[in-house]
């Protein structure tokens, strides 16, 4: 066995473990009462951060399978500013009551379906009418971003300060209050989304060389960039549309994974990325309730070490 392939396994067999243990310590740790009542409230909890860690380091892998960048992220597309403008505007039109008063359901519905949707509209513009560059969908995403972010800060300067105040609250990702309601129709619409992905899985590393080397190996490198960006689109928008945006997490679990495993290869890359992502999750969560006692906000630590993590990229000219 290649020496790079079984650092990648042992890698990922480390991950495992300690995924486990991160899942049994959350499970366990500080059960009083009932056992059955605490293990299927902590069980819709552990579910929830797994869904979420497994859809934000797949869709991350995946984006910057597709861009060819190490340090880029779906984030970059706007989806984290599309979702602070939706809310933004409801609260600014309807008030911030009419906001906390409607239904998660109907919150969660409408937030992956608007955000699906201008990732539909901006892939069919680039990829189908035309052949417009990769590059020139990252620049456009990145001035949508922009563009959402101004009109939600315009709307939030004449907001009531009171409301701005509750609206800025959900604003930032929280993996404590993600409801279980969600969690059923969350999981069906990863499941097939990863089916999609699964059945393509075999051509990830040949993209990863570029379109001319792709296309002259029998891929169909548009189709299979179109389908990729589908599948990005509806995992970022799920998990963002959960617990509310994240930046930096996937980044940071993604860099992890390729230092650990010392294989770009995806077989290796993609389940190595979500092991760290639920030991980071599952296993913050647990210090964080257990240790700290909710004093510190989860989504804090990981941006501020996922922010780190981006710098040093930078730095060390990680971008491909």
């Amino acid at each position: 066995m290649p020496q790079p392939d079984r650092r990648a396994r042992l890698a990922i067999a480390v991950l495992a473990t300690l995924a486990i243990l991160s899942i049994a310590a959350f499970m366990t740790l500080g059960v009083k009462g009932n056992w059955g009542f605490v293990l299927e409230y902590r069980g819709r909890k552990v579910l929830g951060l797994c869904l979420v860690a497994y859809s934000v380091a797949v869709s991350t892998v995946l984006f910057q399978t597709v861009t060819g960048n190490r340090i880029l992220t779906p984030s970059i597309m706007g989806f984290d500013a599309l979702f602070v403008l939706i809310r933004t505007t409801i609260a600014f039109f309807f008030g911030f009551g009419v906001l906390a008063q409607t239904s998660v359901q109907l919150q969660f519905g409408a937030e992956v379906l608007v955000m699906t949707g201008f990732a539909a509209l901006l892939f069919k513009w680039l990829f189908l009418r035309g052949q417009r560059s990769l590059h020139l969908m990252v620049l456009v995403g990145i001035v949508f971003g922009v563009l959402f972010r101004n009109l939600s800060l315009f709307m939030q300067r004449m907001m009531d300060p009171v409301e701005f105040q509750s609206l800025q609250d959900t604003f930032f990702a929280s993996f404590s209050r993600i409801d279980p309601t969600l969690l059923g129709v969350s999981f069906a619409i990863v499941a097939v989304a990863s089916i999609l992905a699964l059945r393509i899985a075999h051509s990830f590393d040949v993209l990863m060389l570029g379109r001319e080397t792709a296309t002259s190996l029998g891929v169909p490198y548009k189709r299979r960039m179109v389908t990729i960006l589908g599948i990005i689109a509806v995992l970022v928008s799920v998990s963002t549309a959960l617990v509310g945006p994240i930046t930096f997490f996937g980044l940071l679990v993604v860099s992890l994974a390729h230092v650990l495993c010392g294989d770009g290869r995806h077989r290796h890359i993609l389940p190595a990325s979500v092991l760290l992502g639920i030991i980071c999750l599952v296993g913050g969560q647990t210090i964080l309730e257990r240790v700290f006692a909710f004093d510190t906000a989860l989504s804090i630590i990981i941006e501020f070490l996922g922010g780190i993590i981006f710098i040093l990229l930078l730095v060390r000219g990680a971008a491909r």
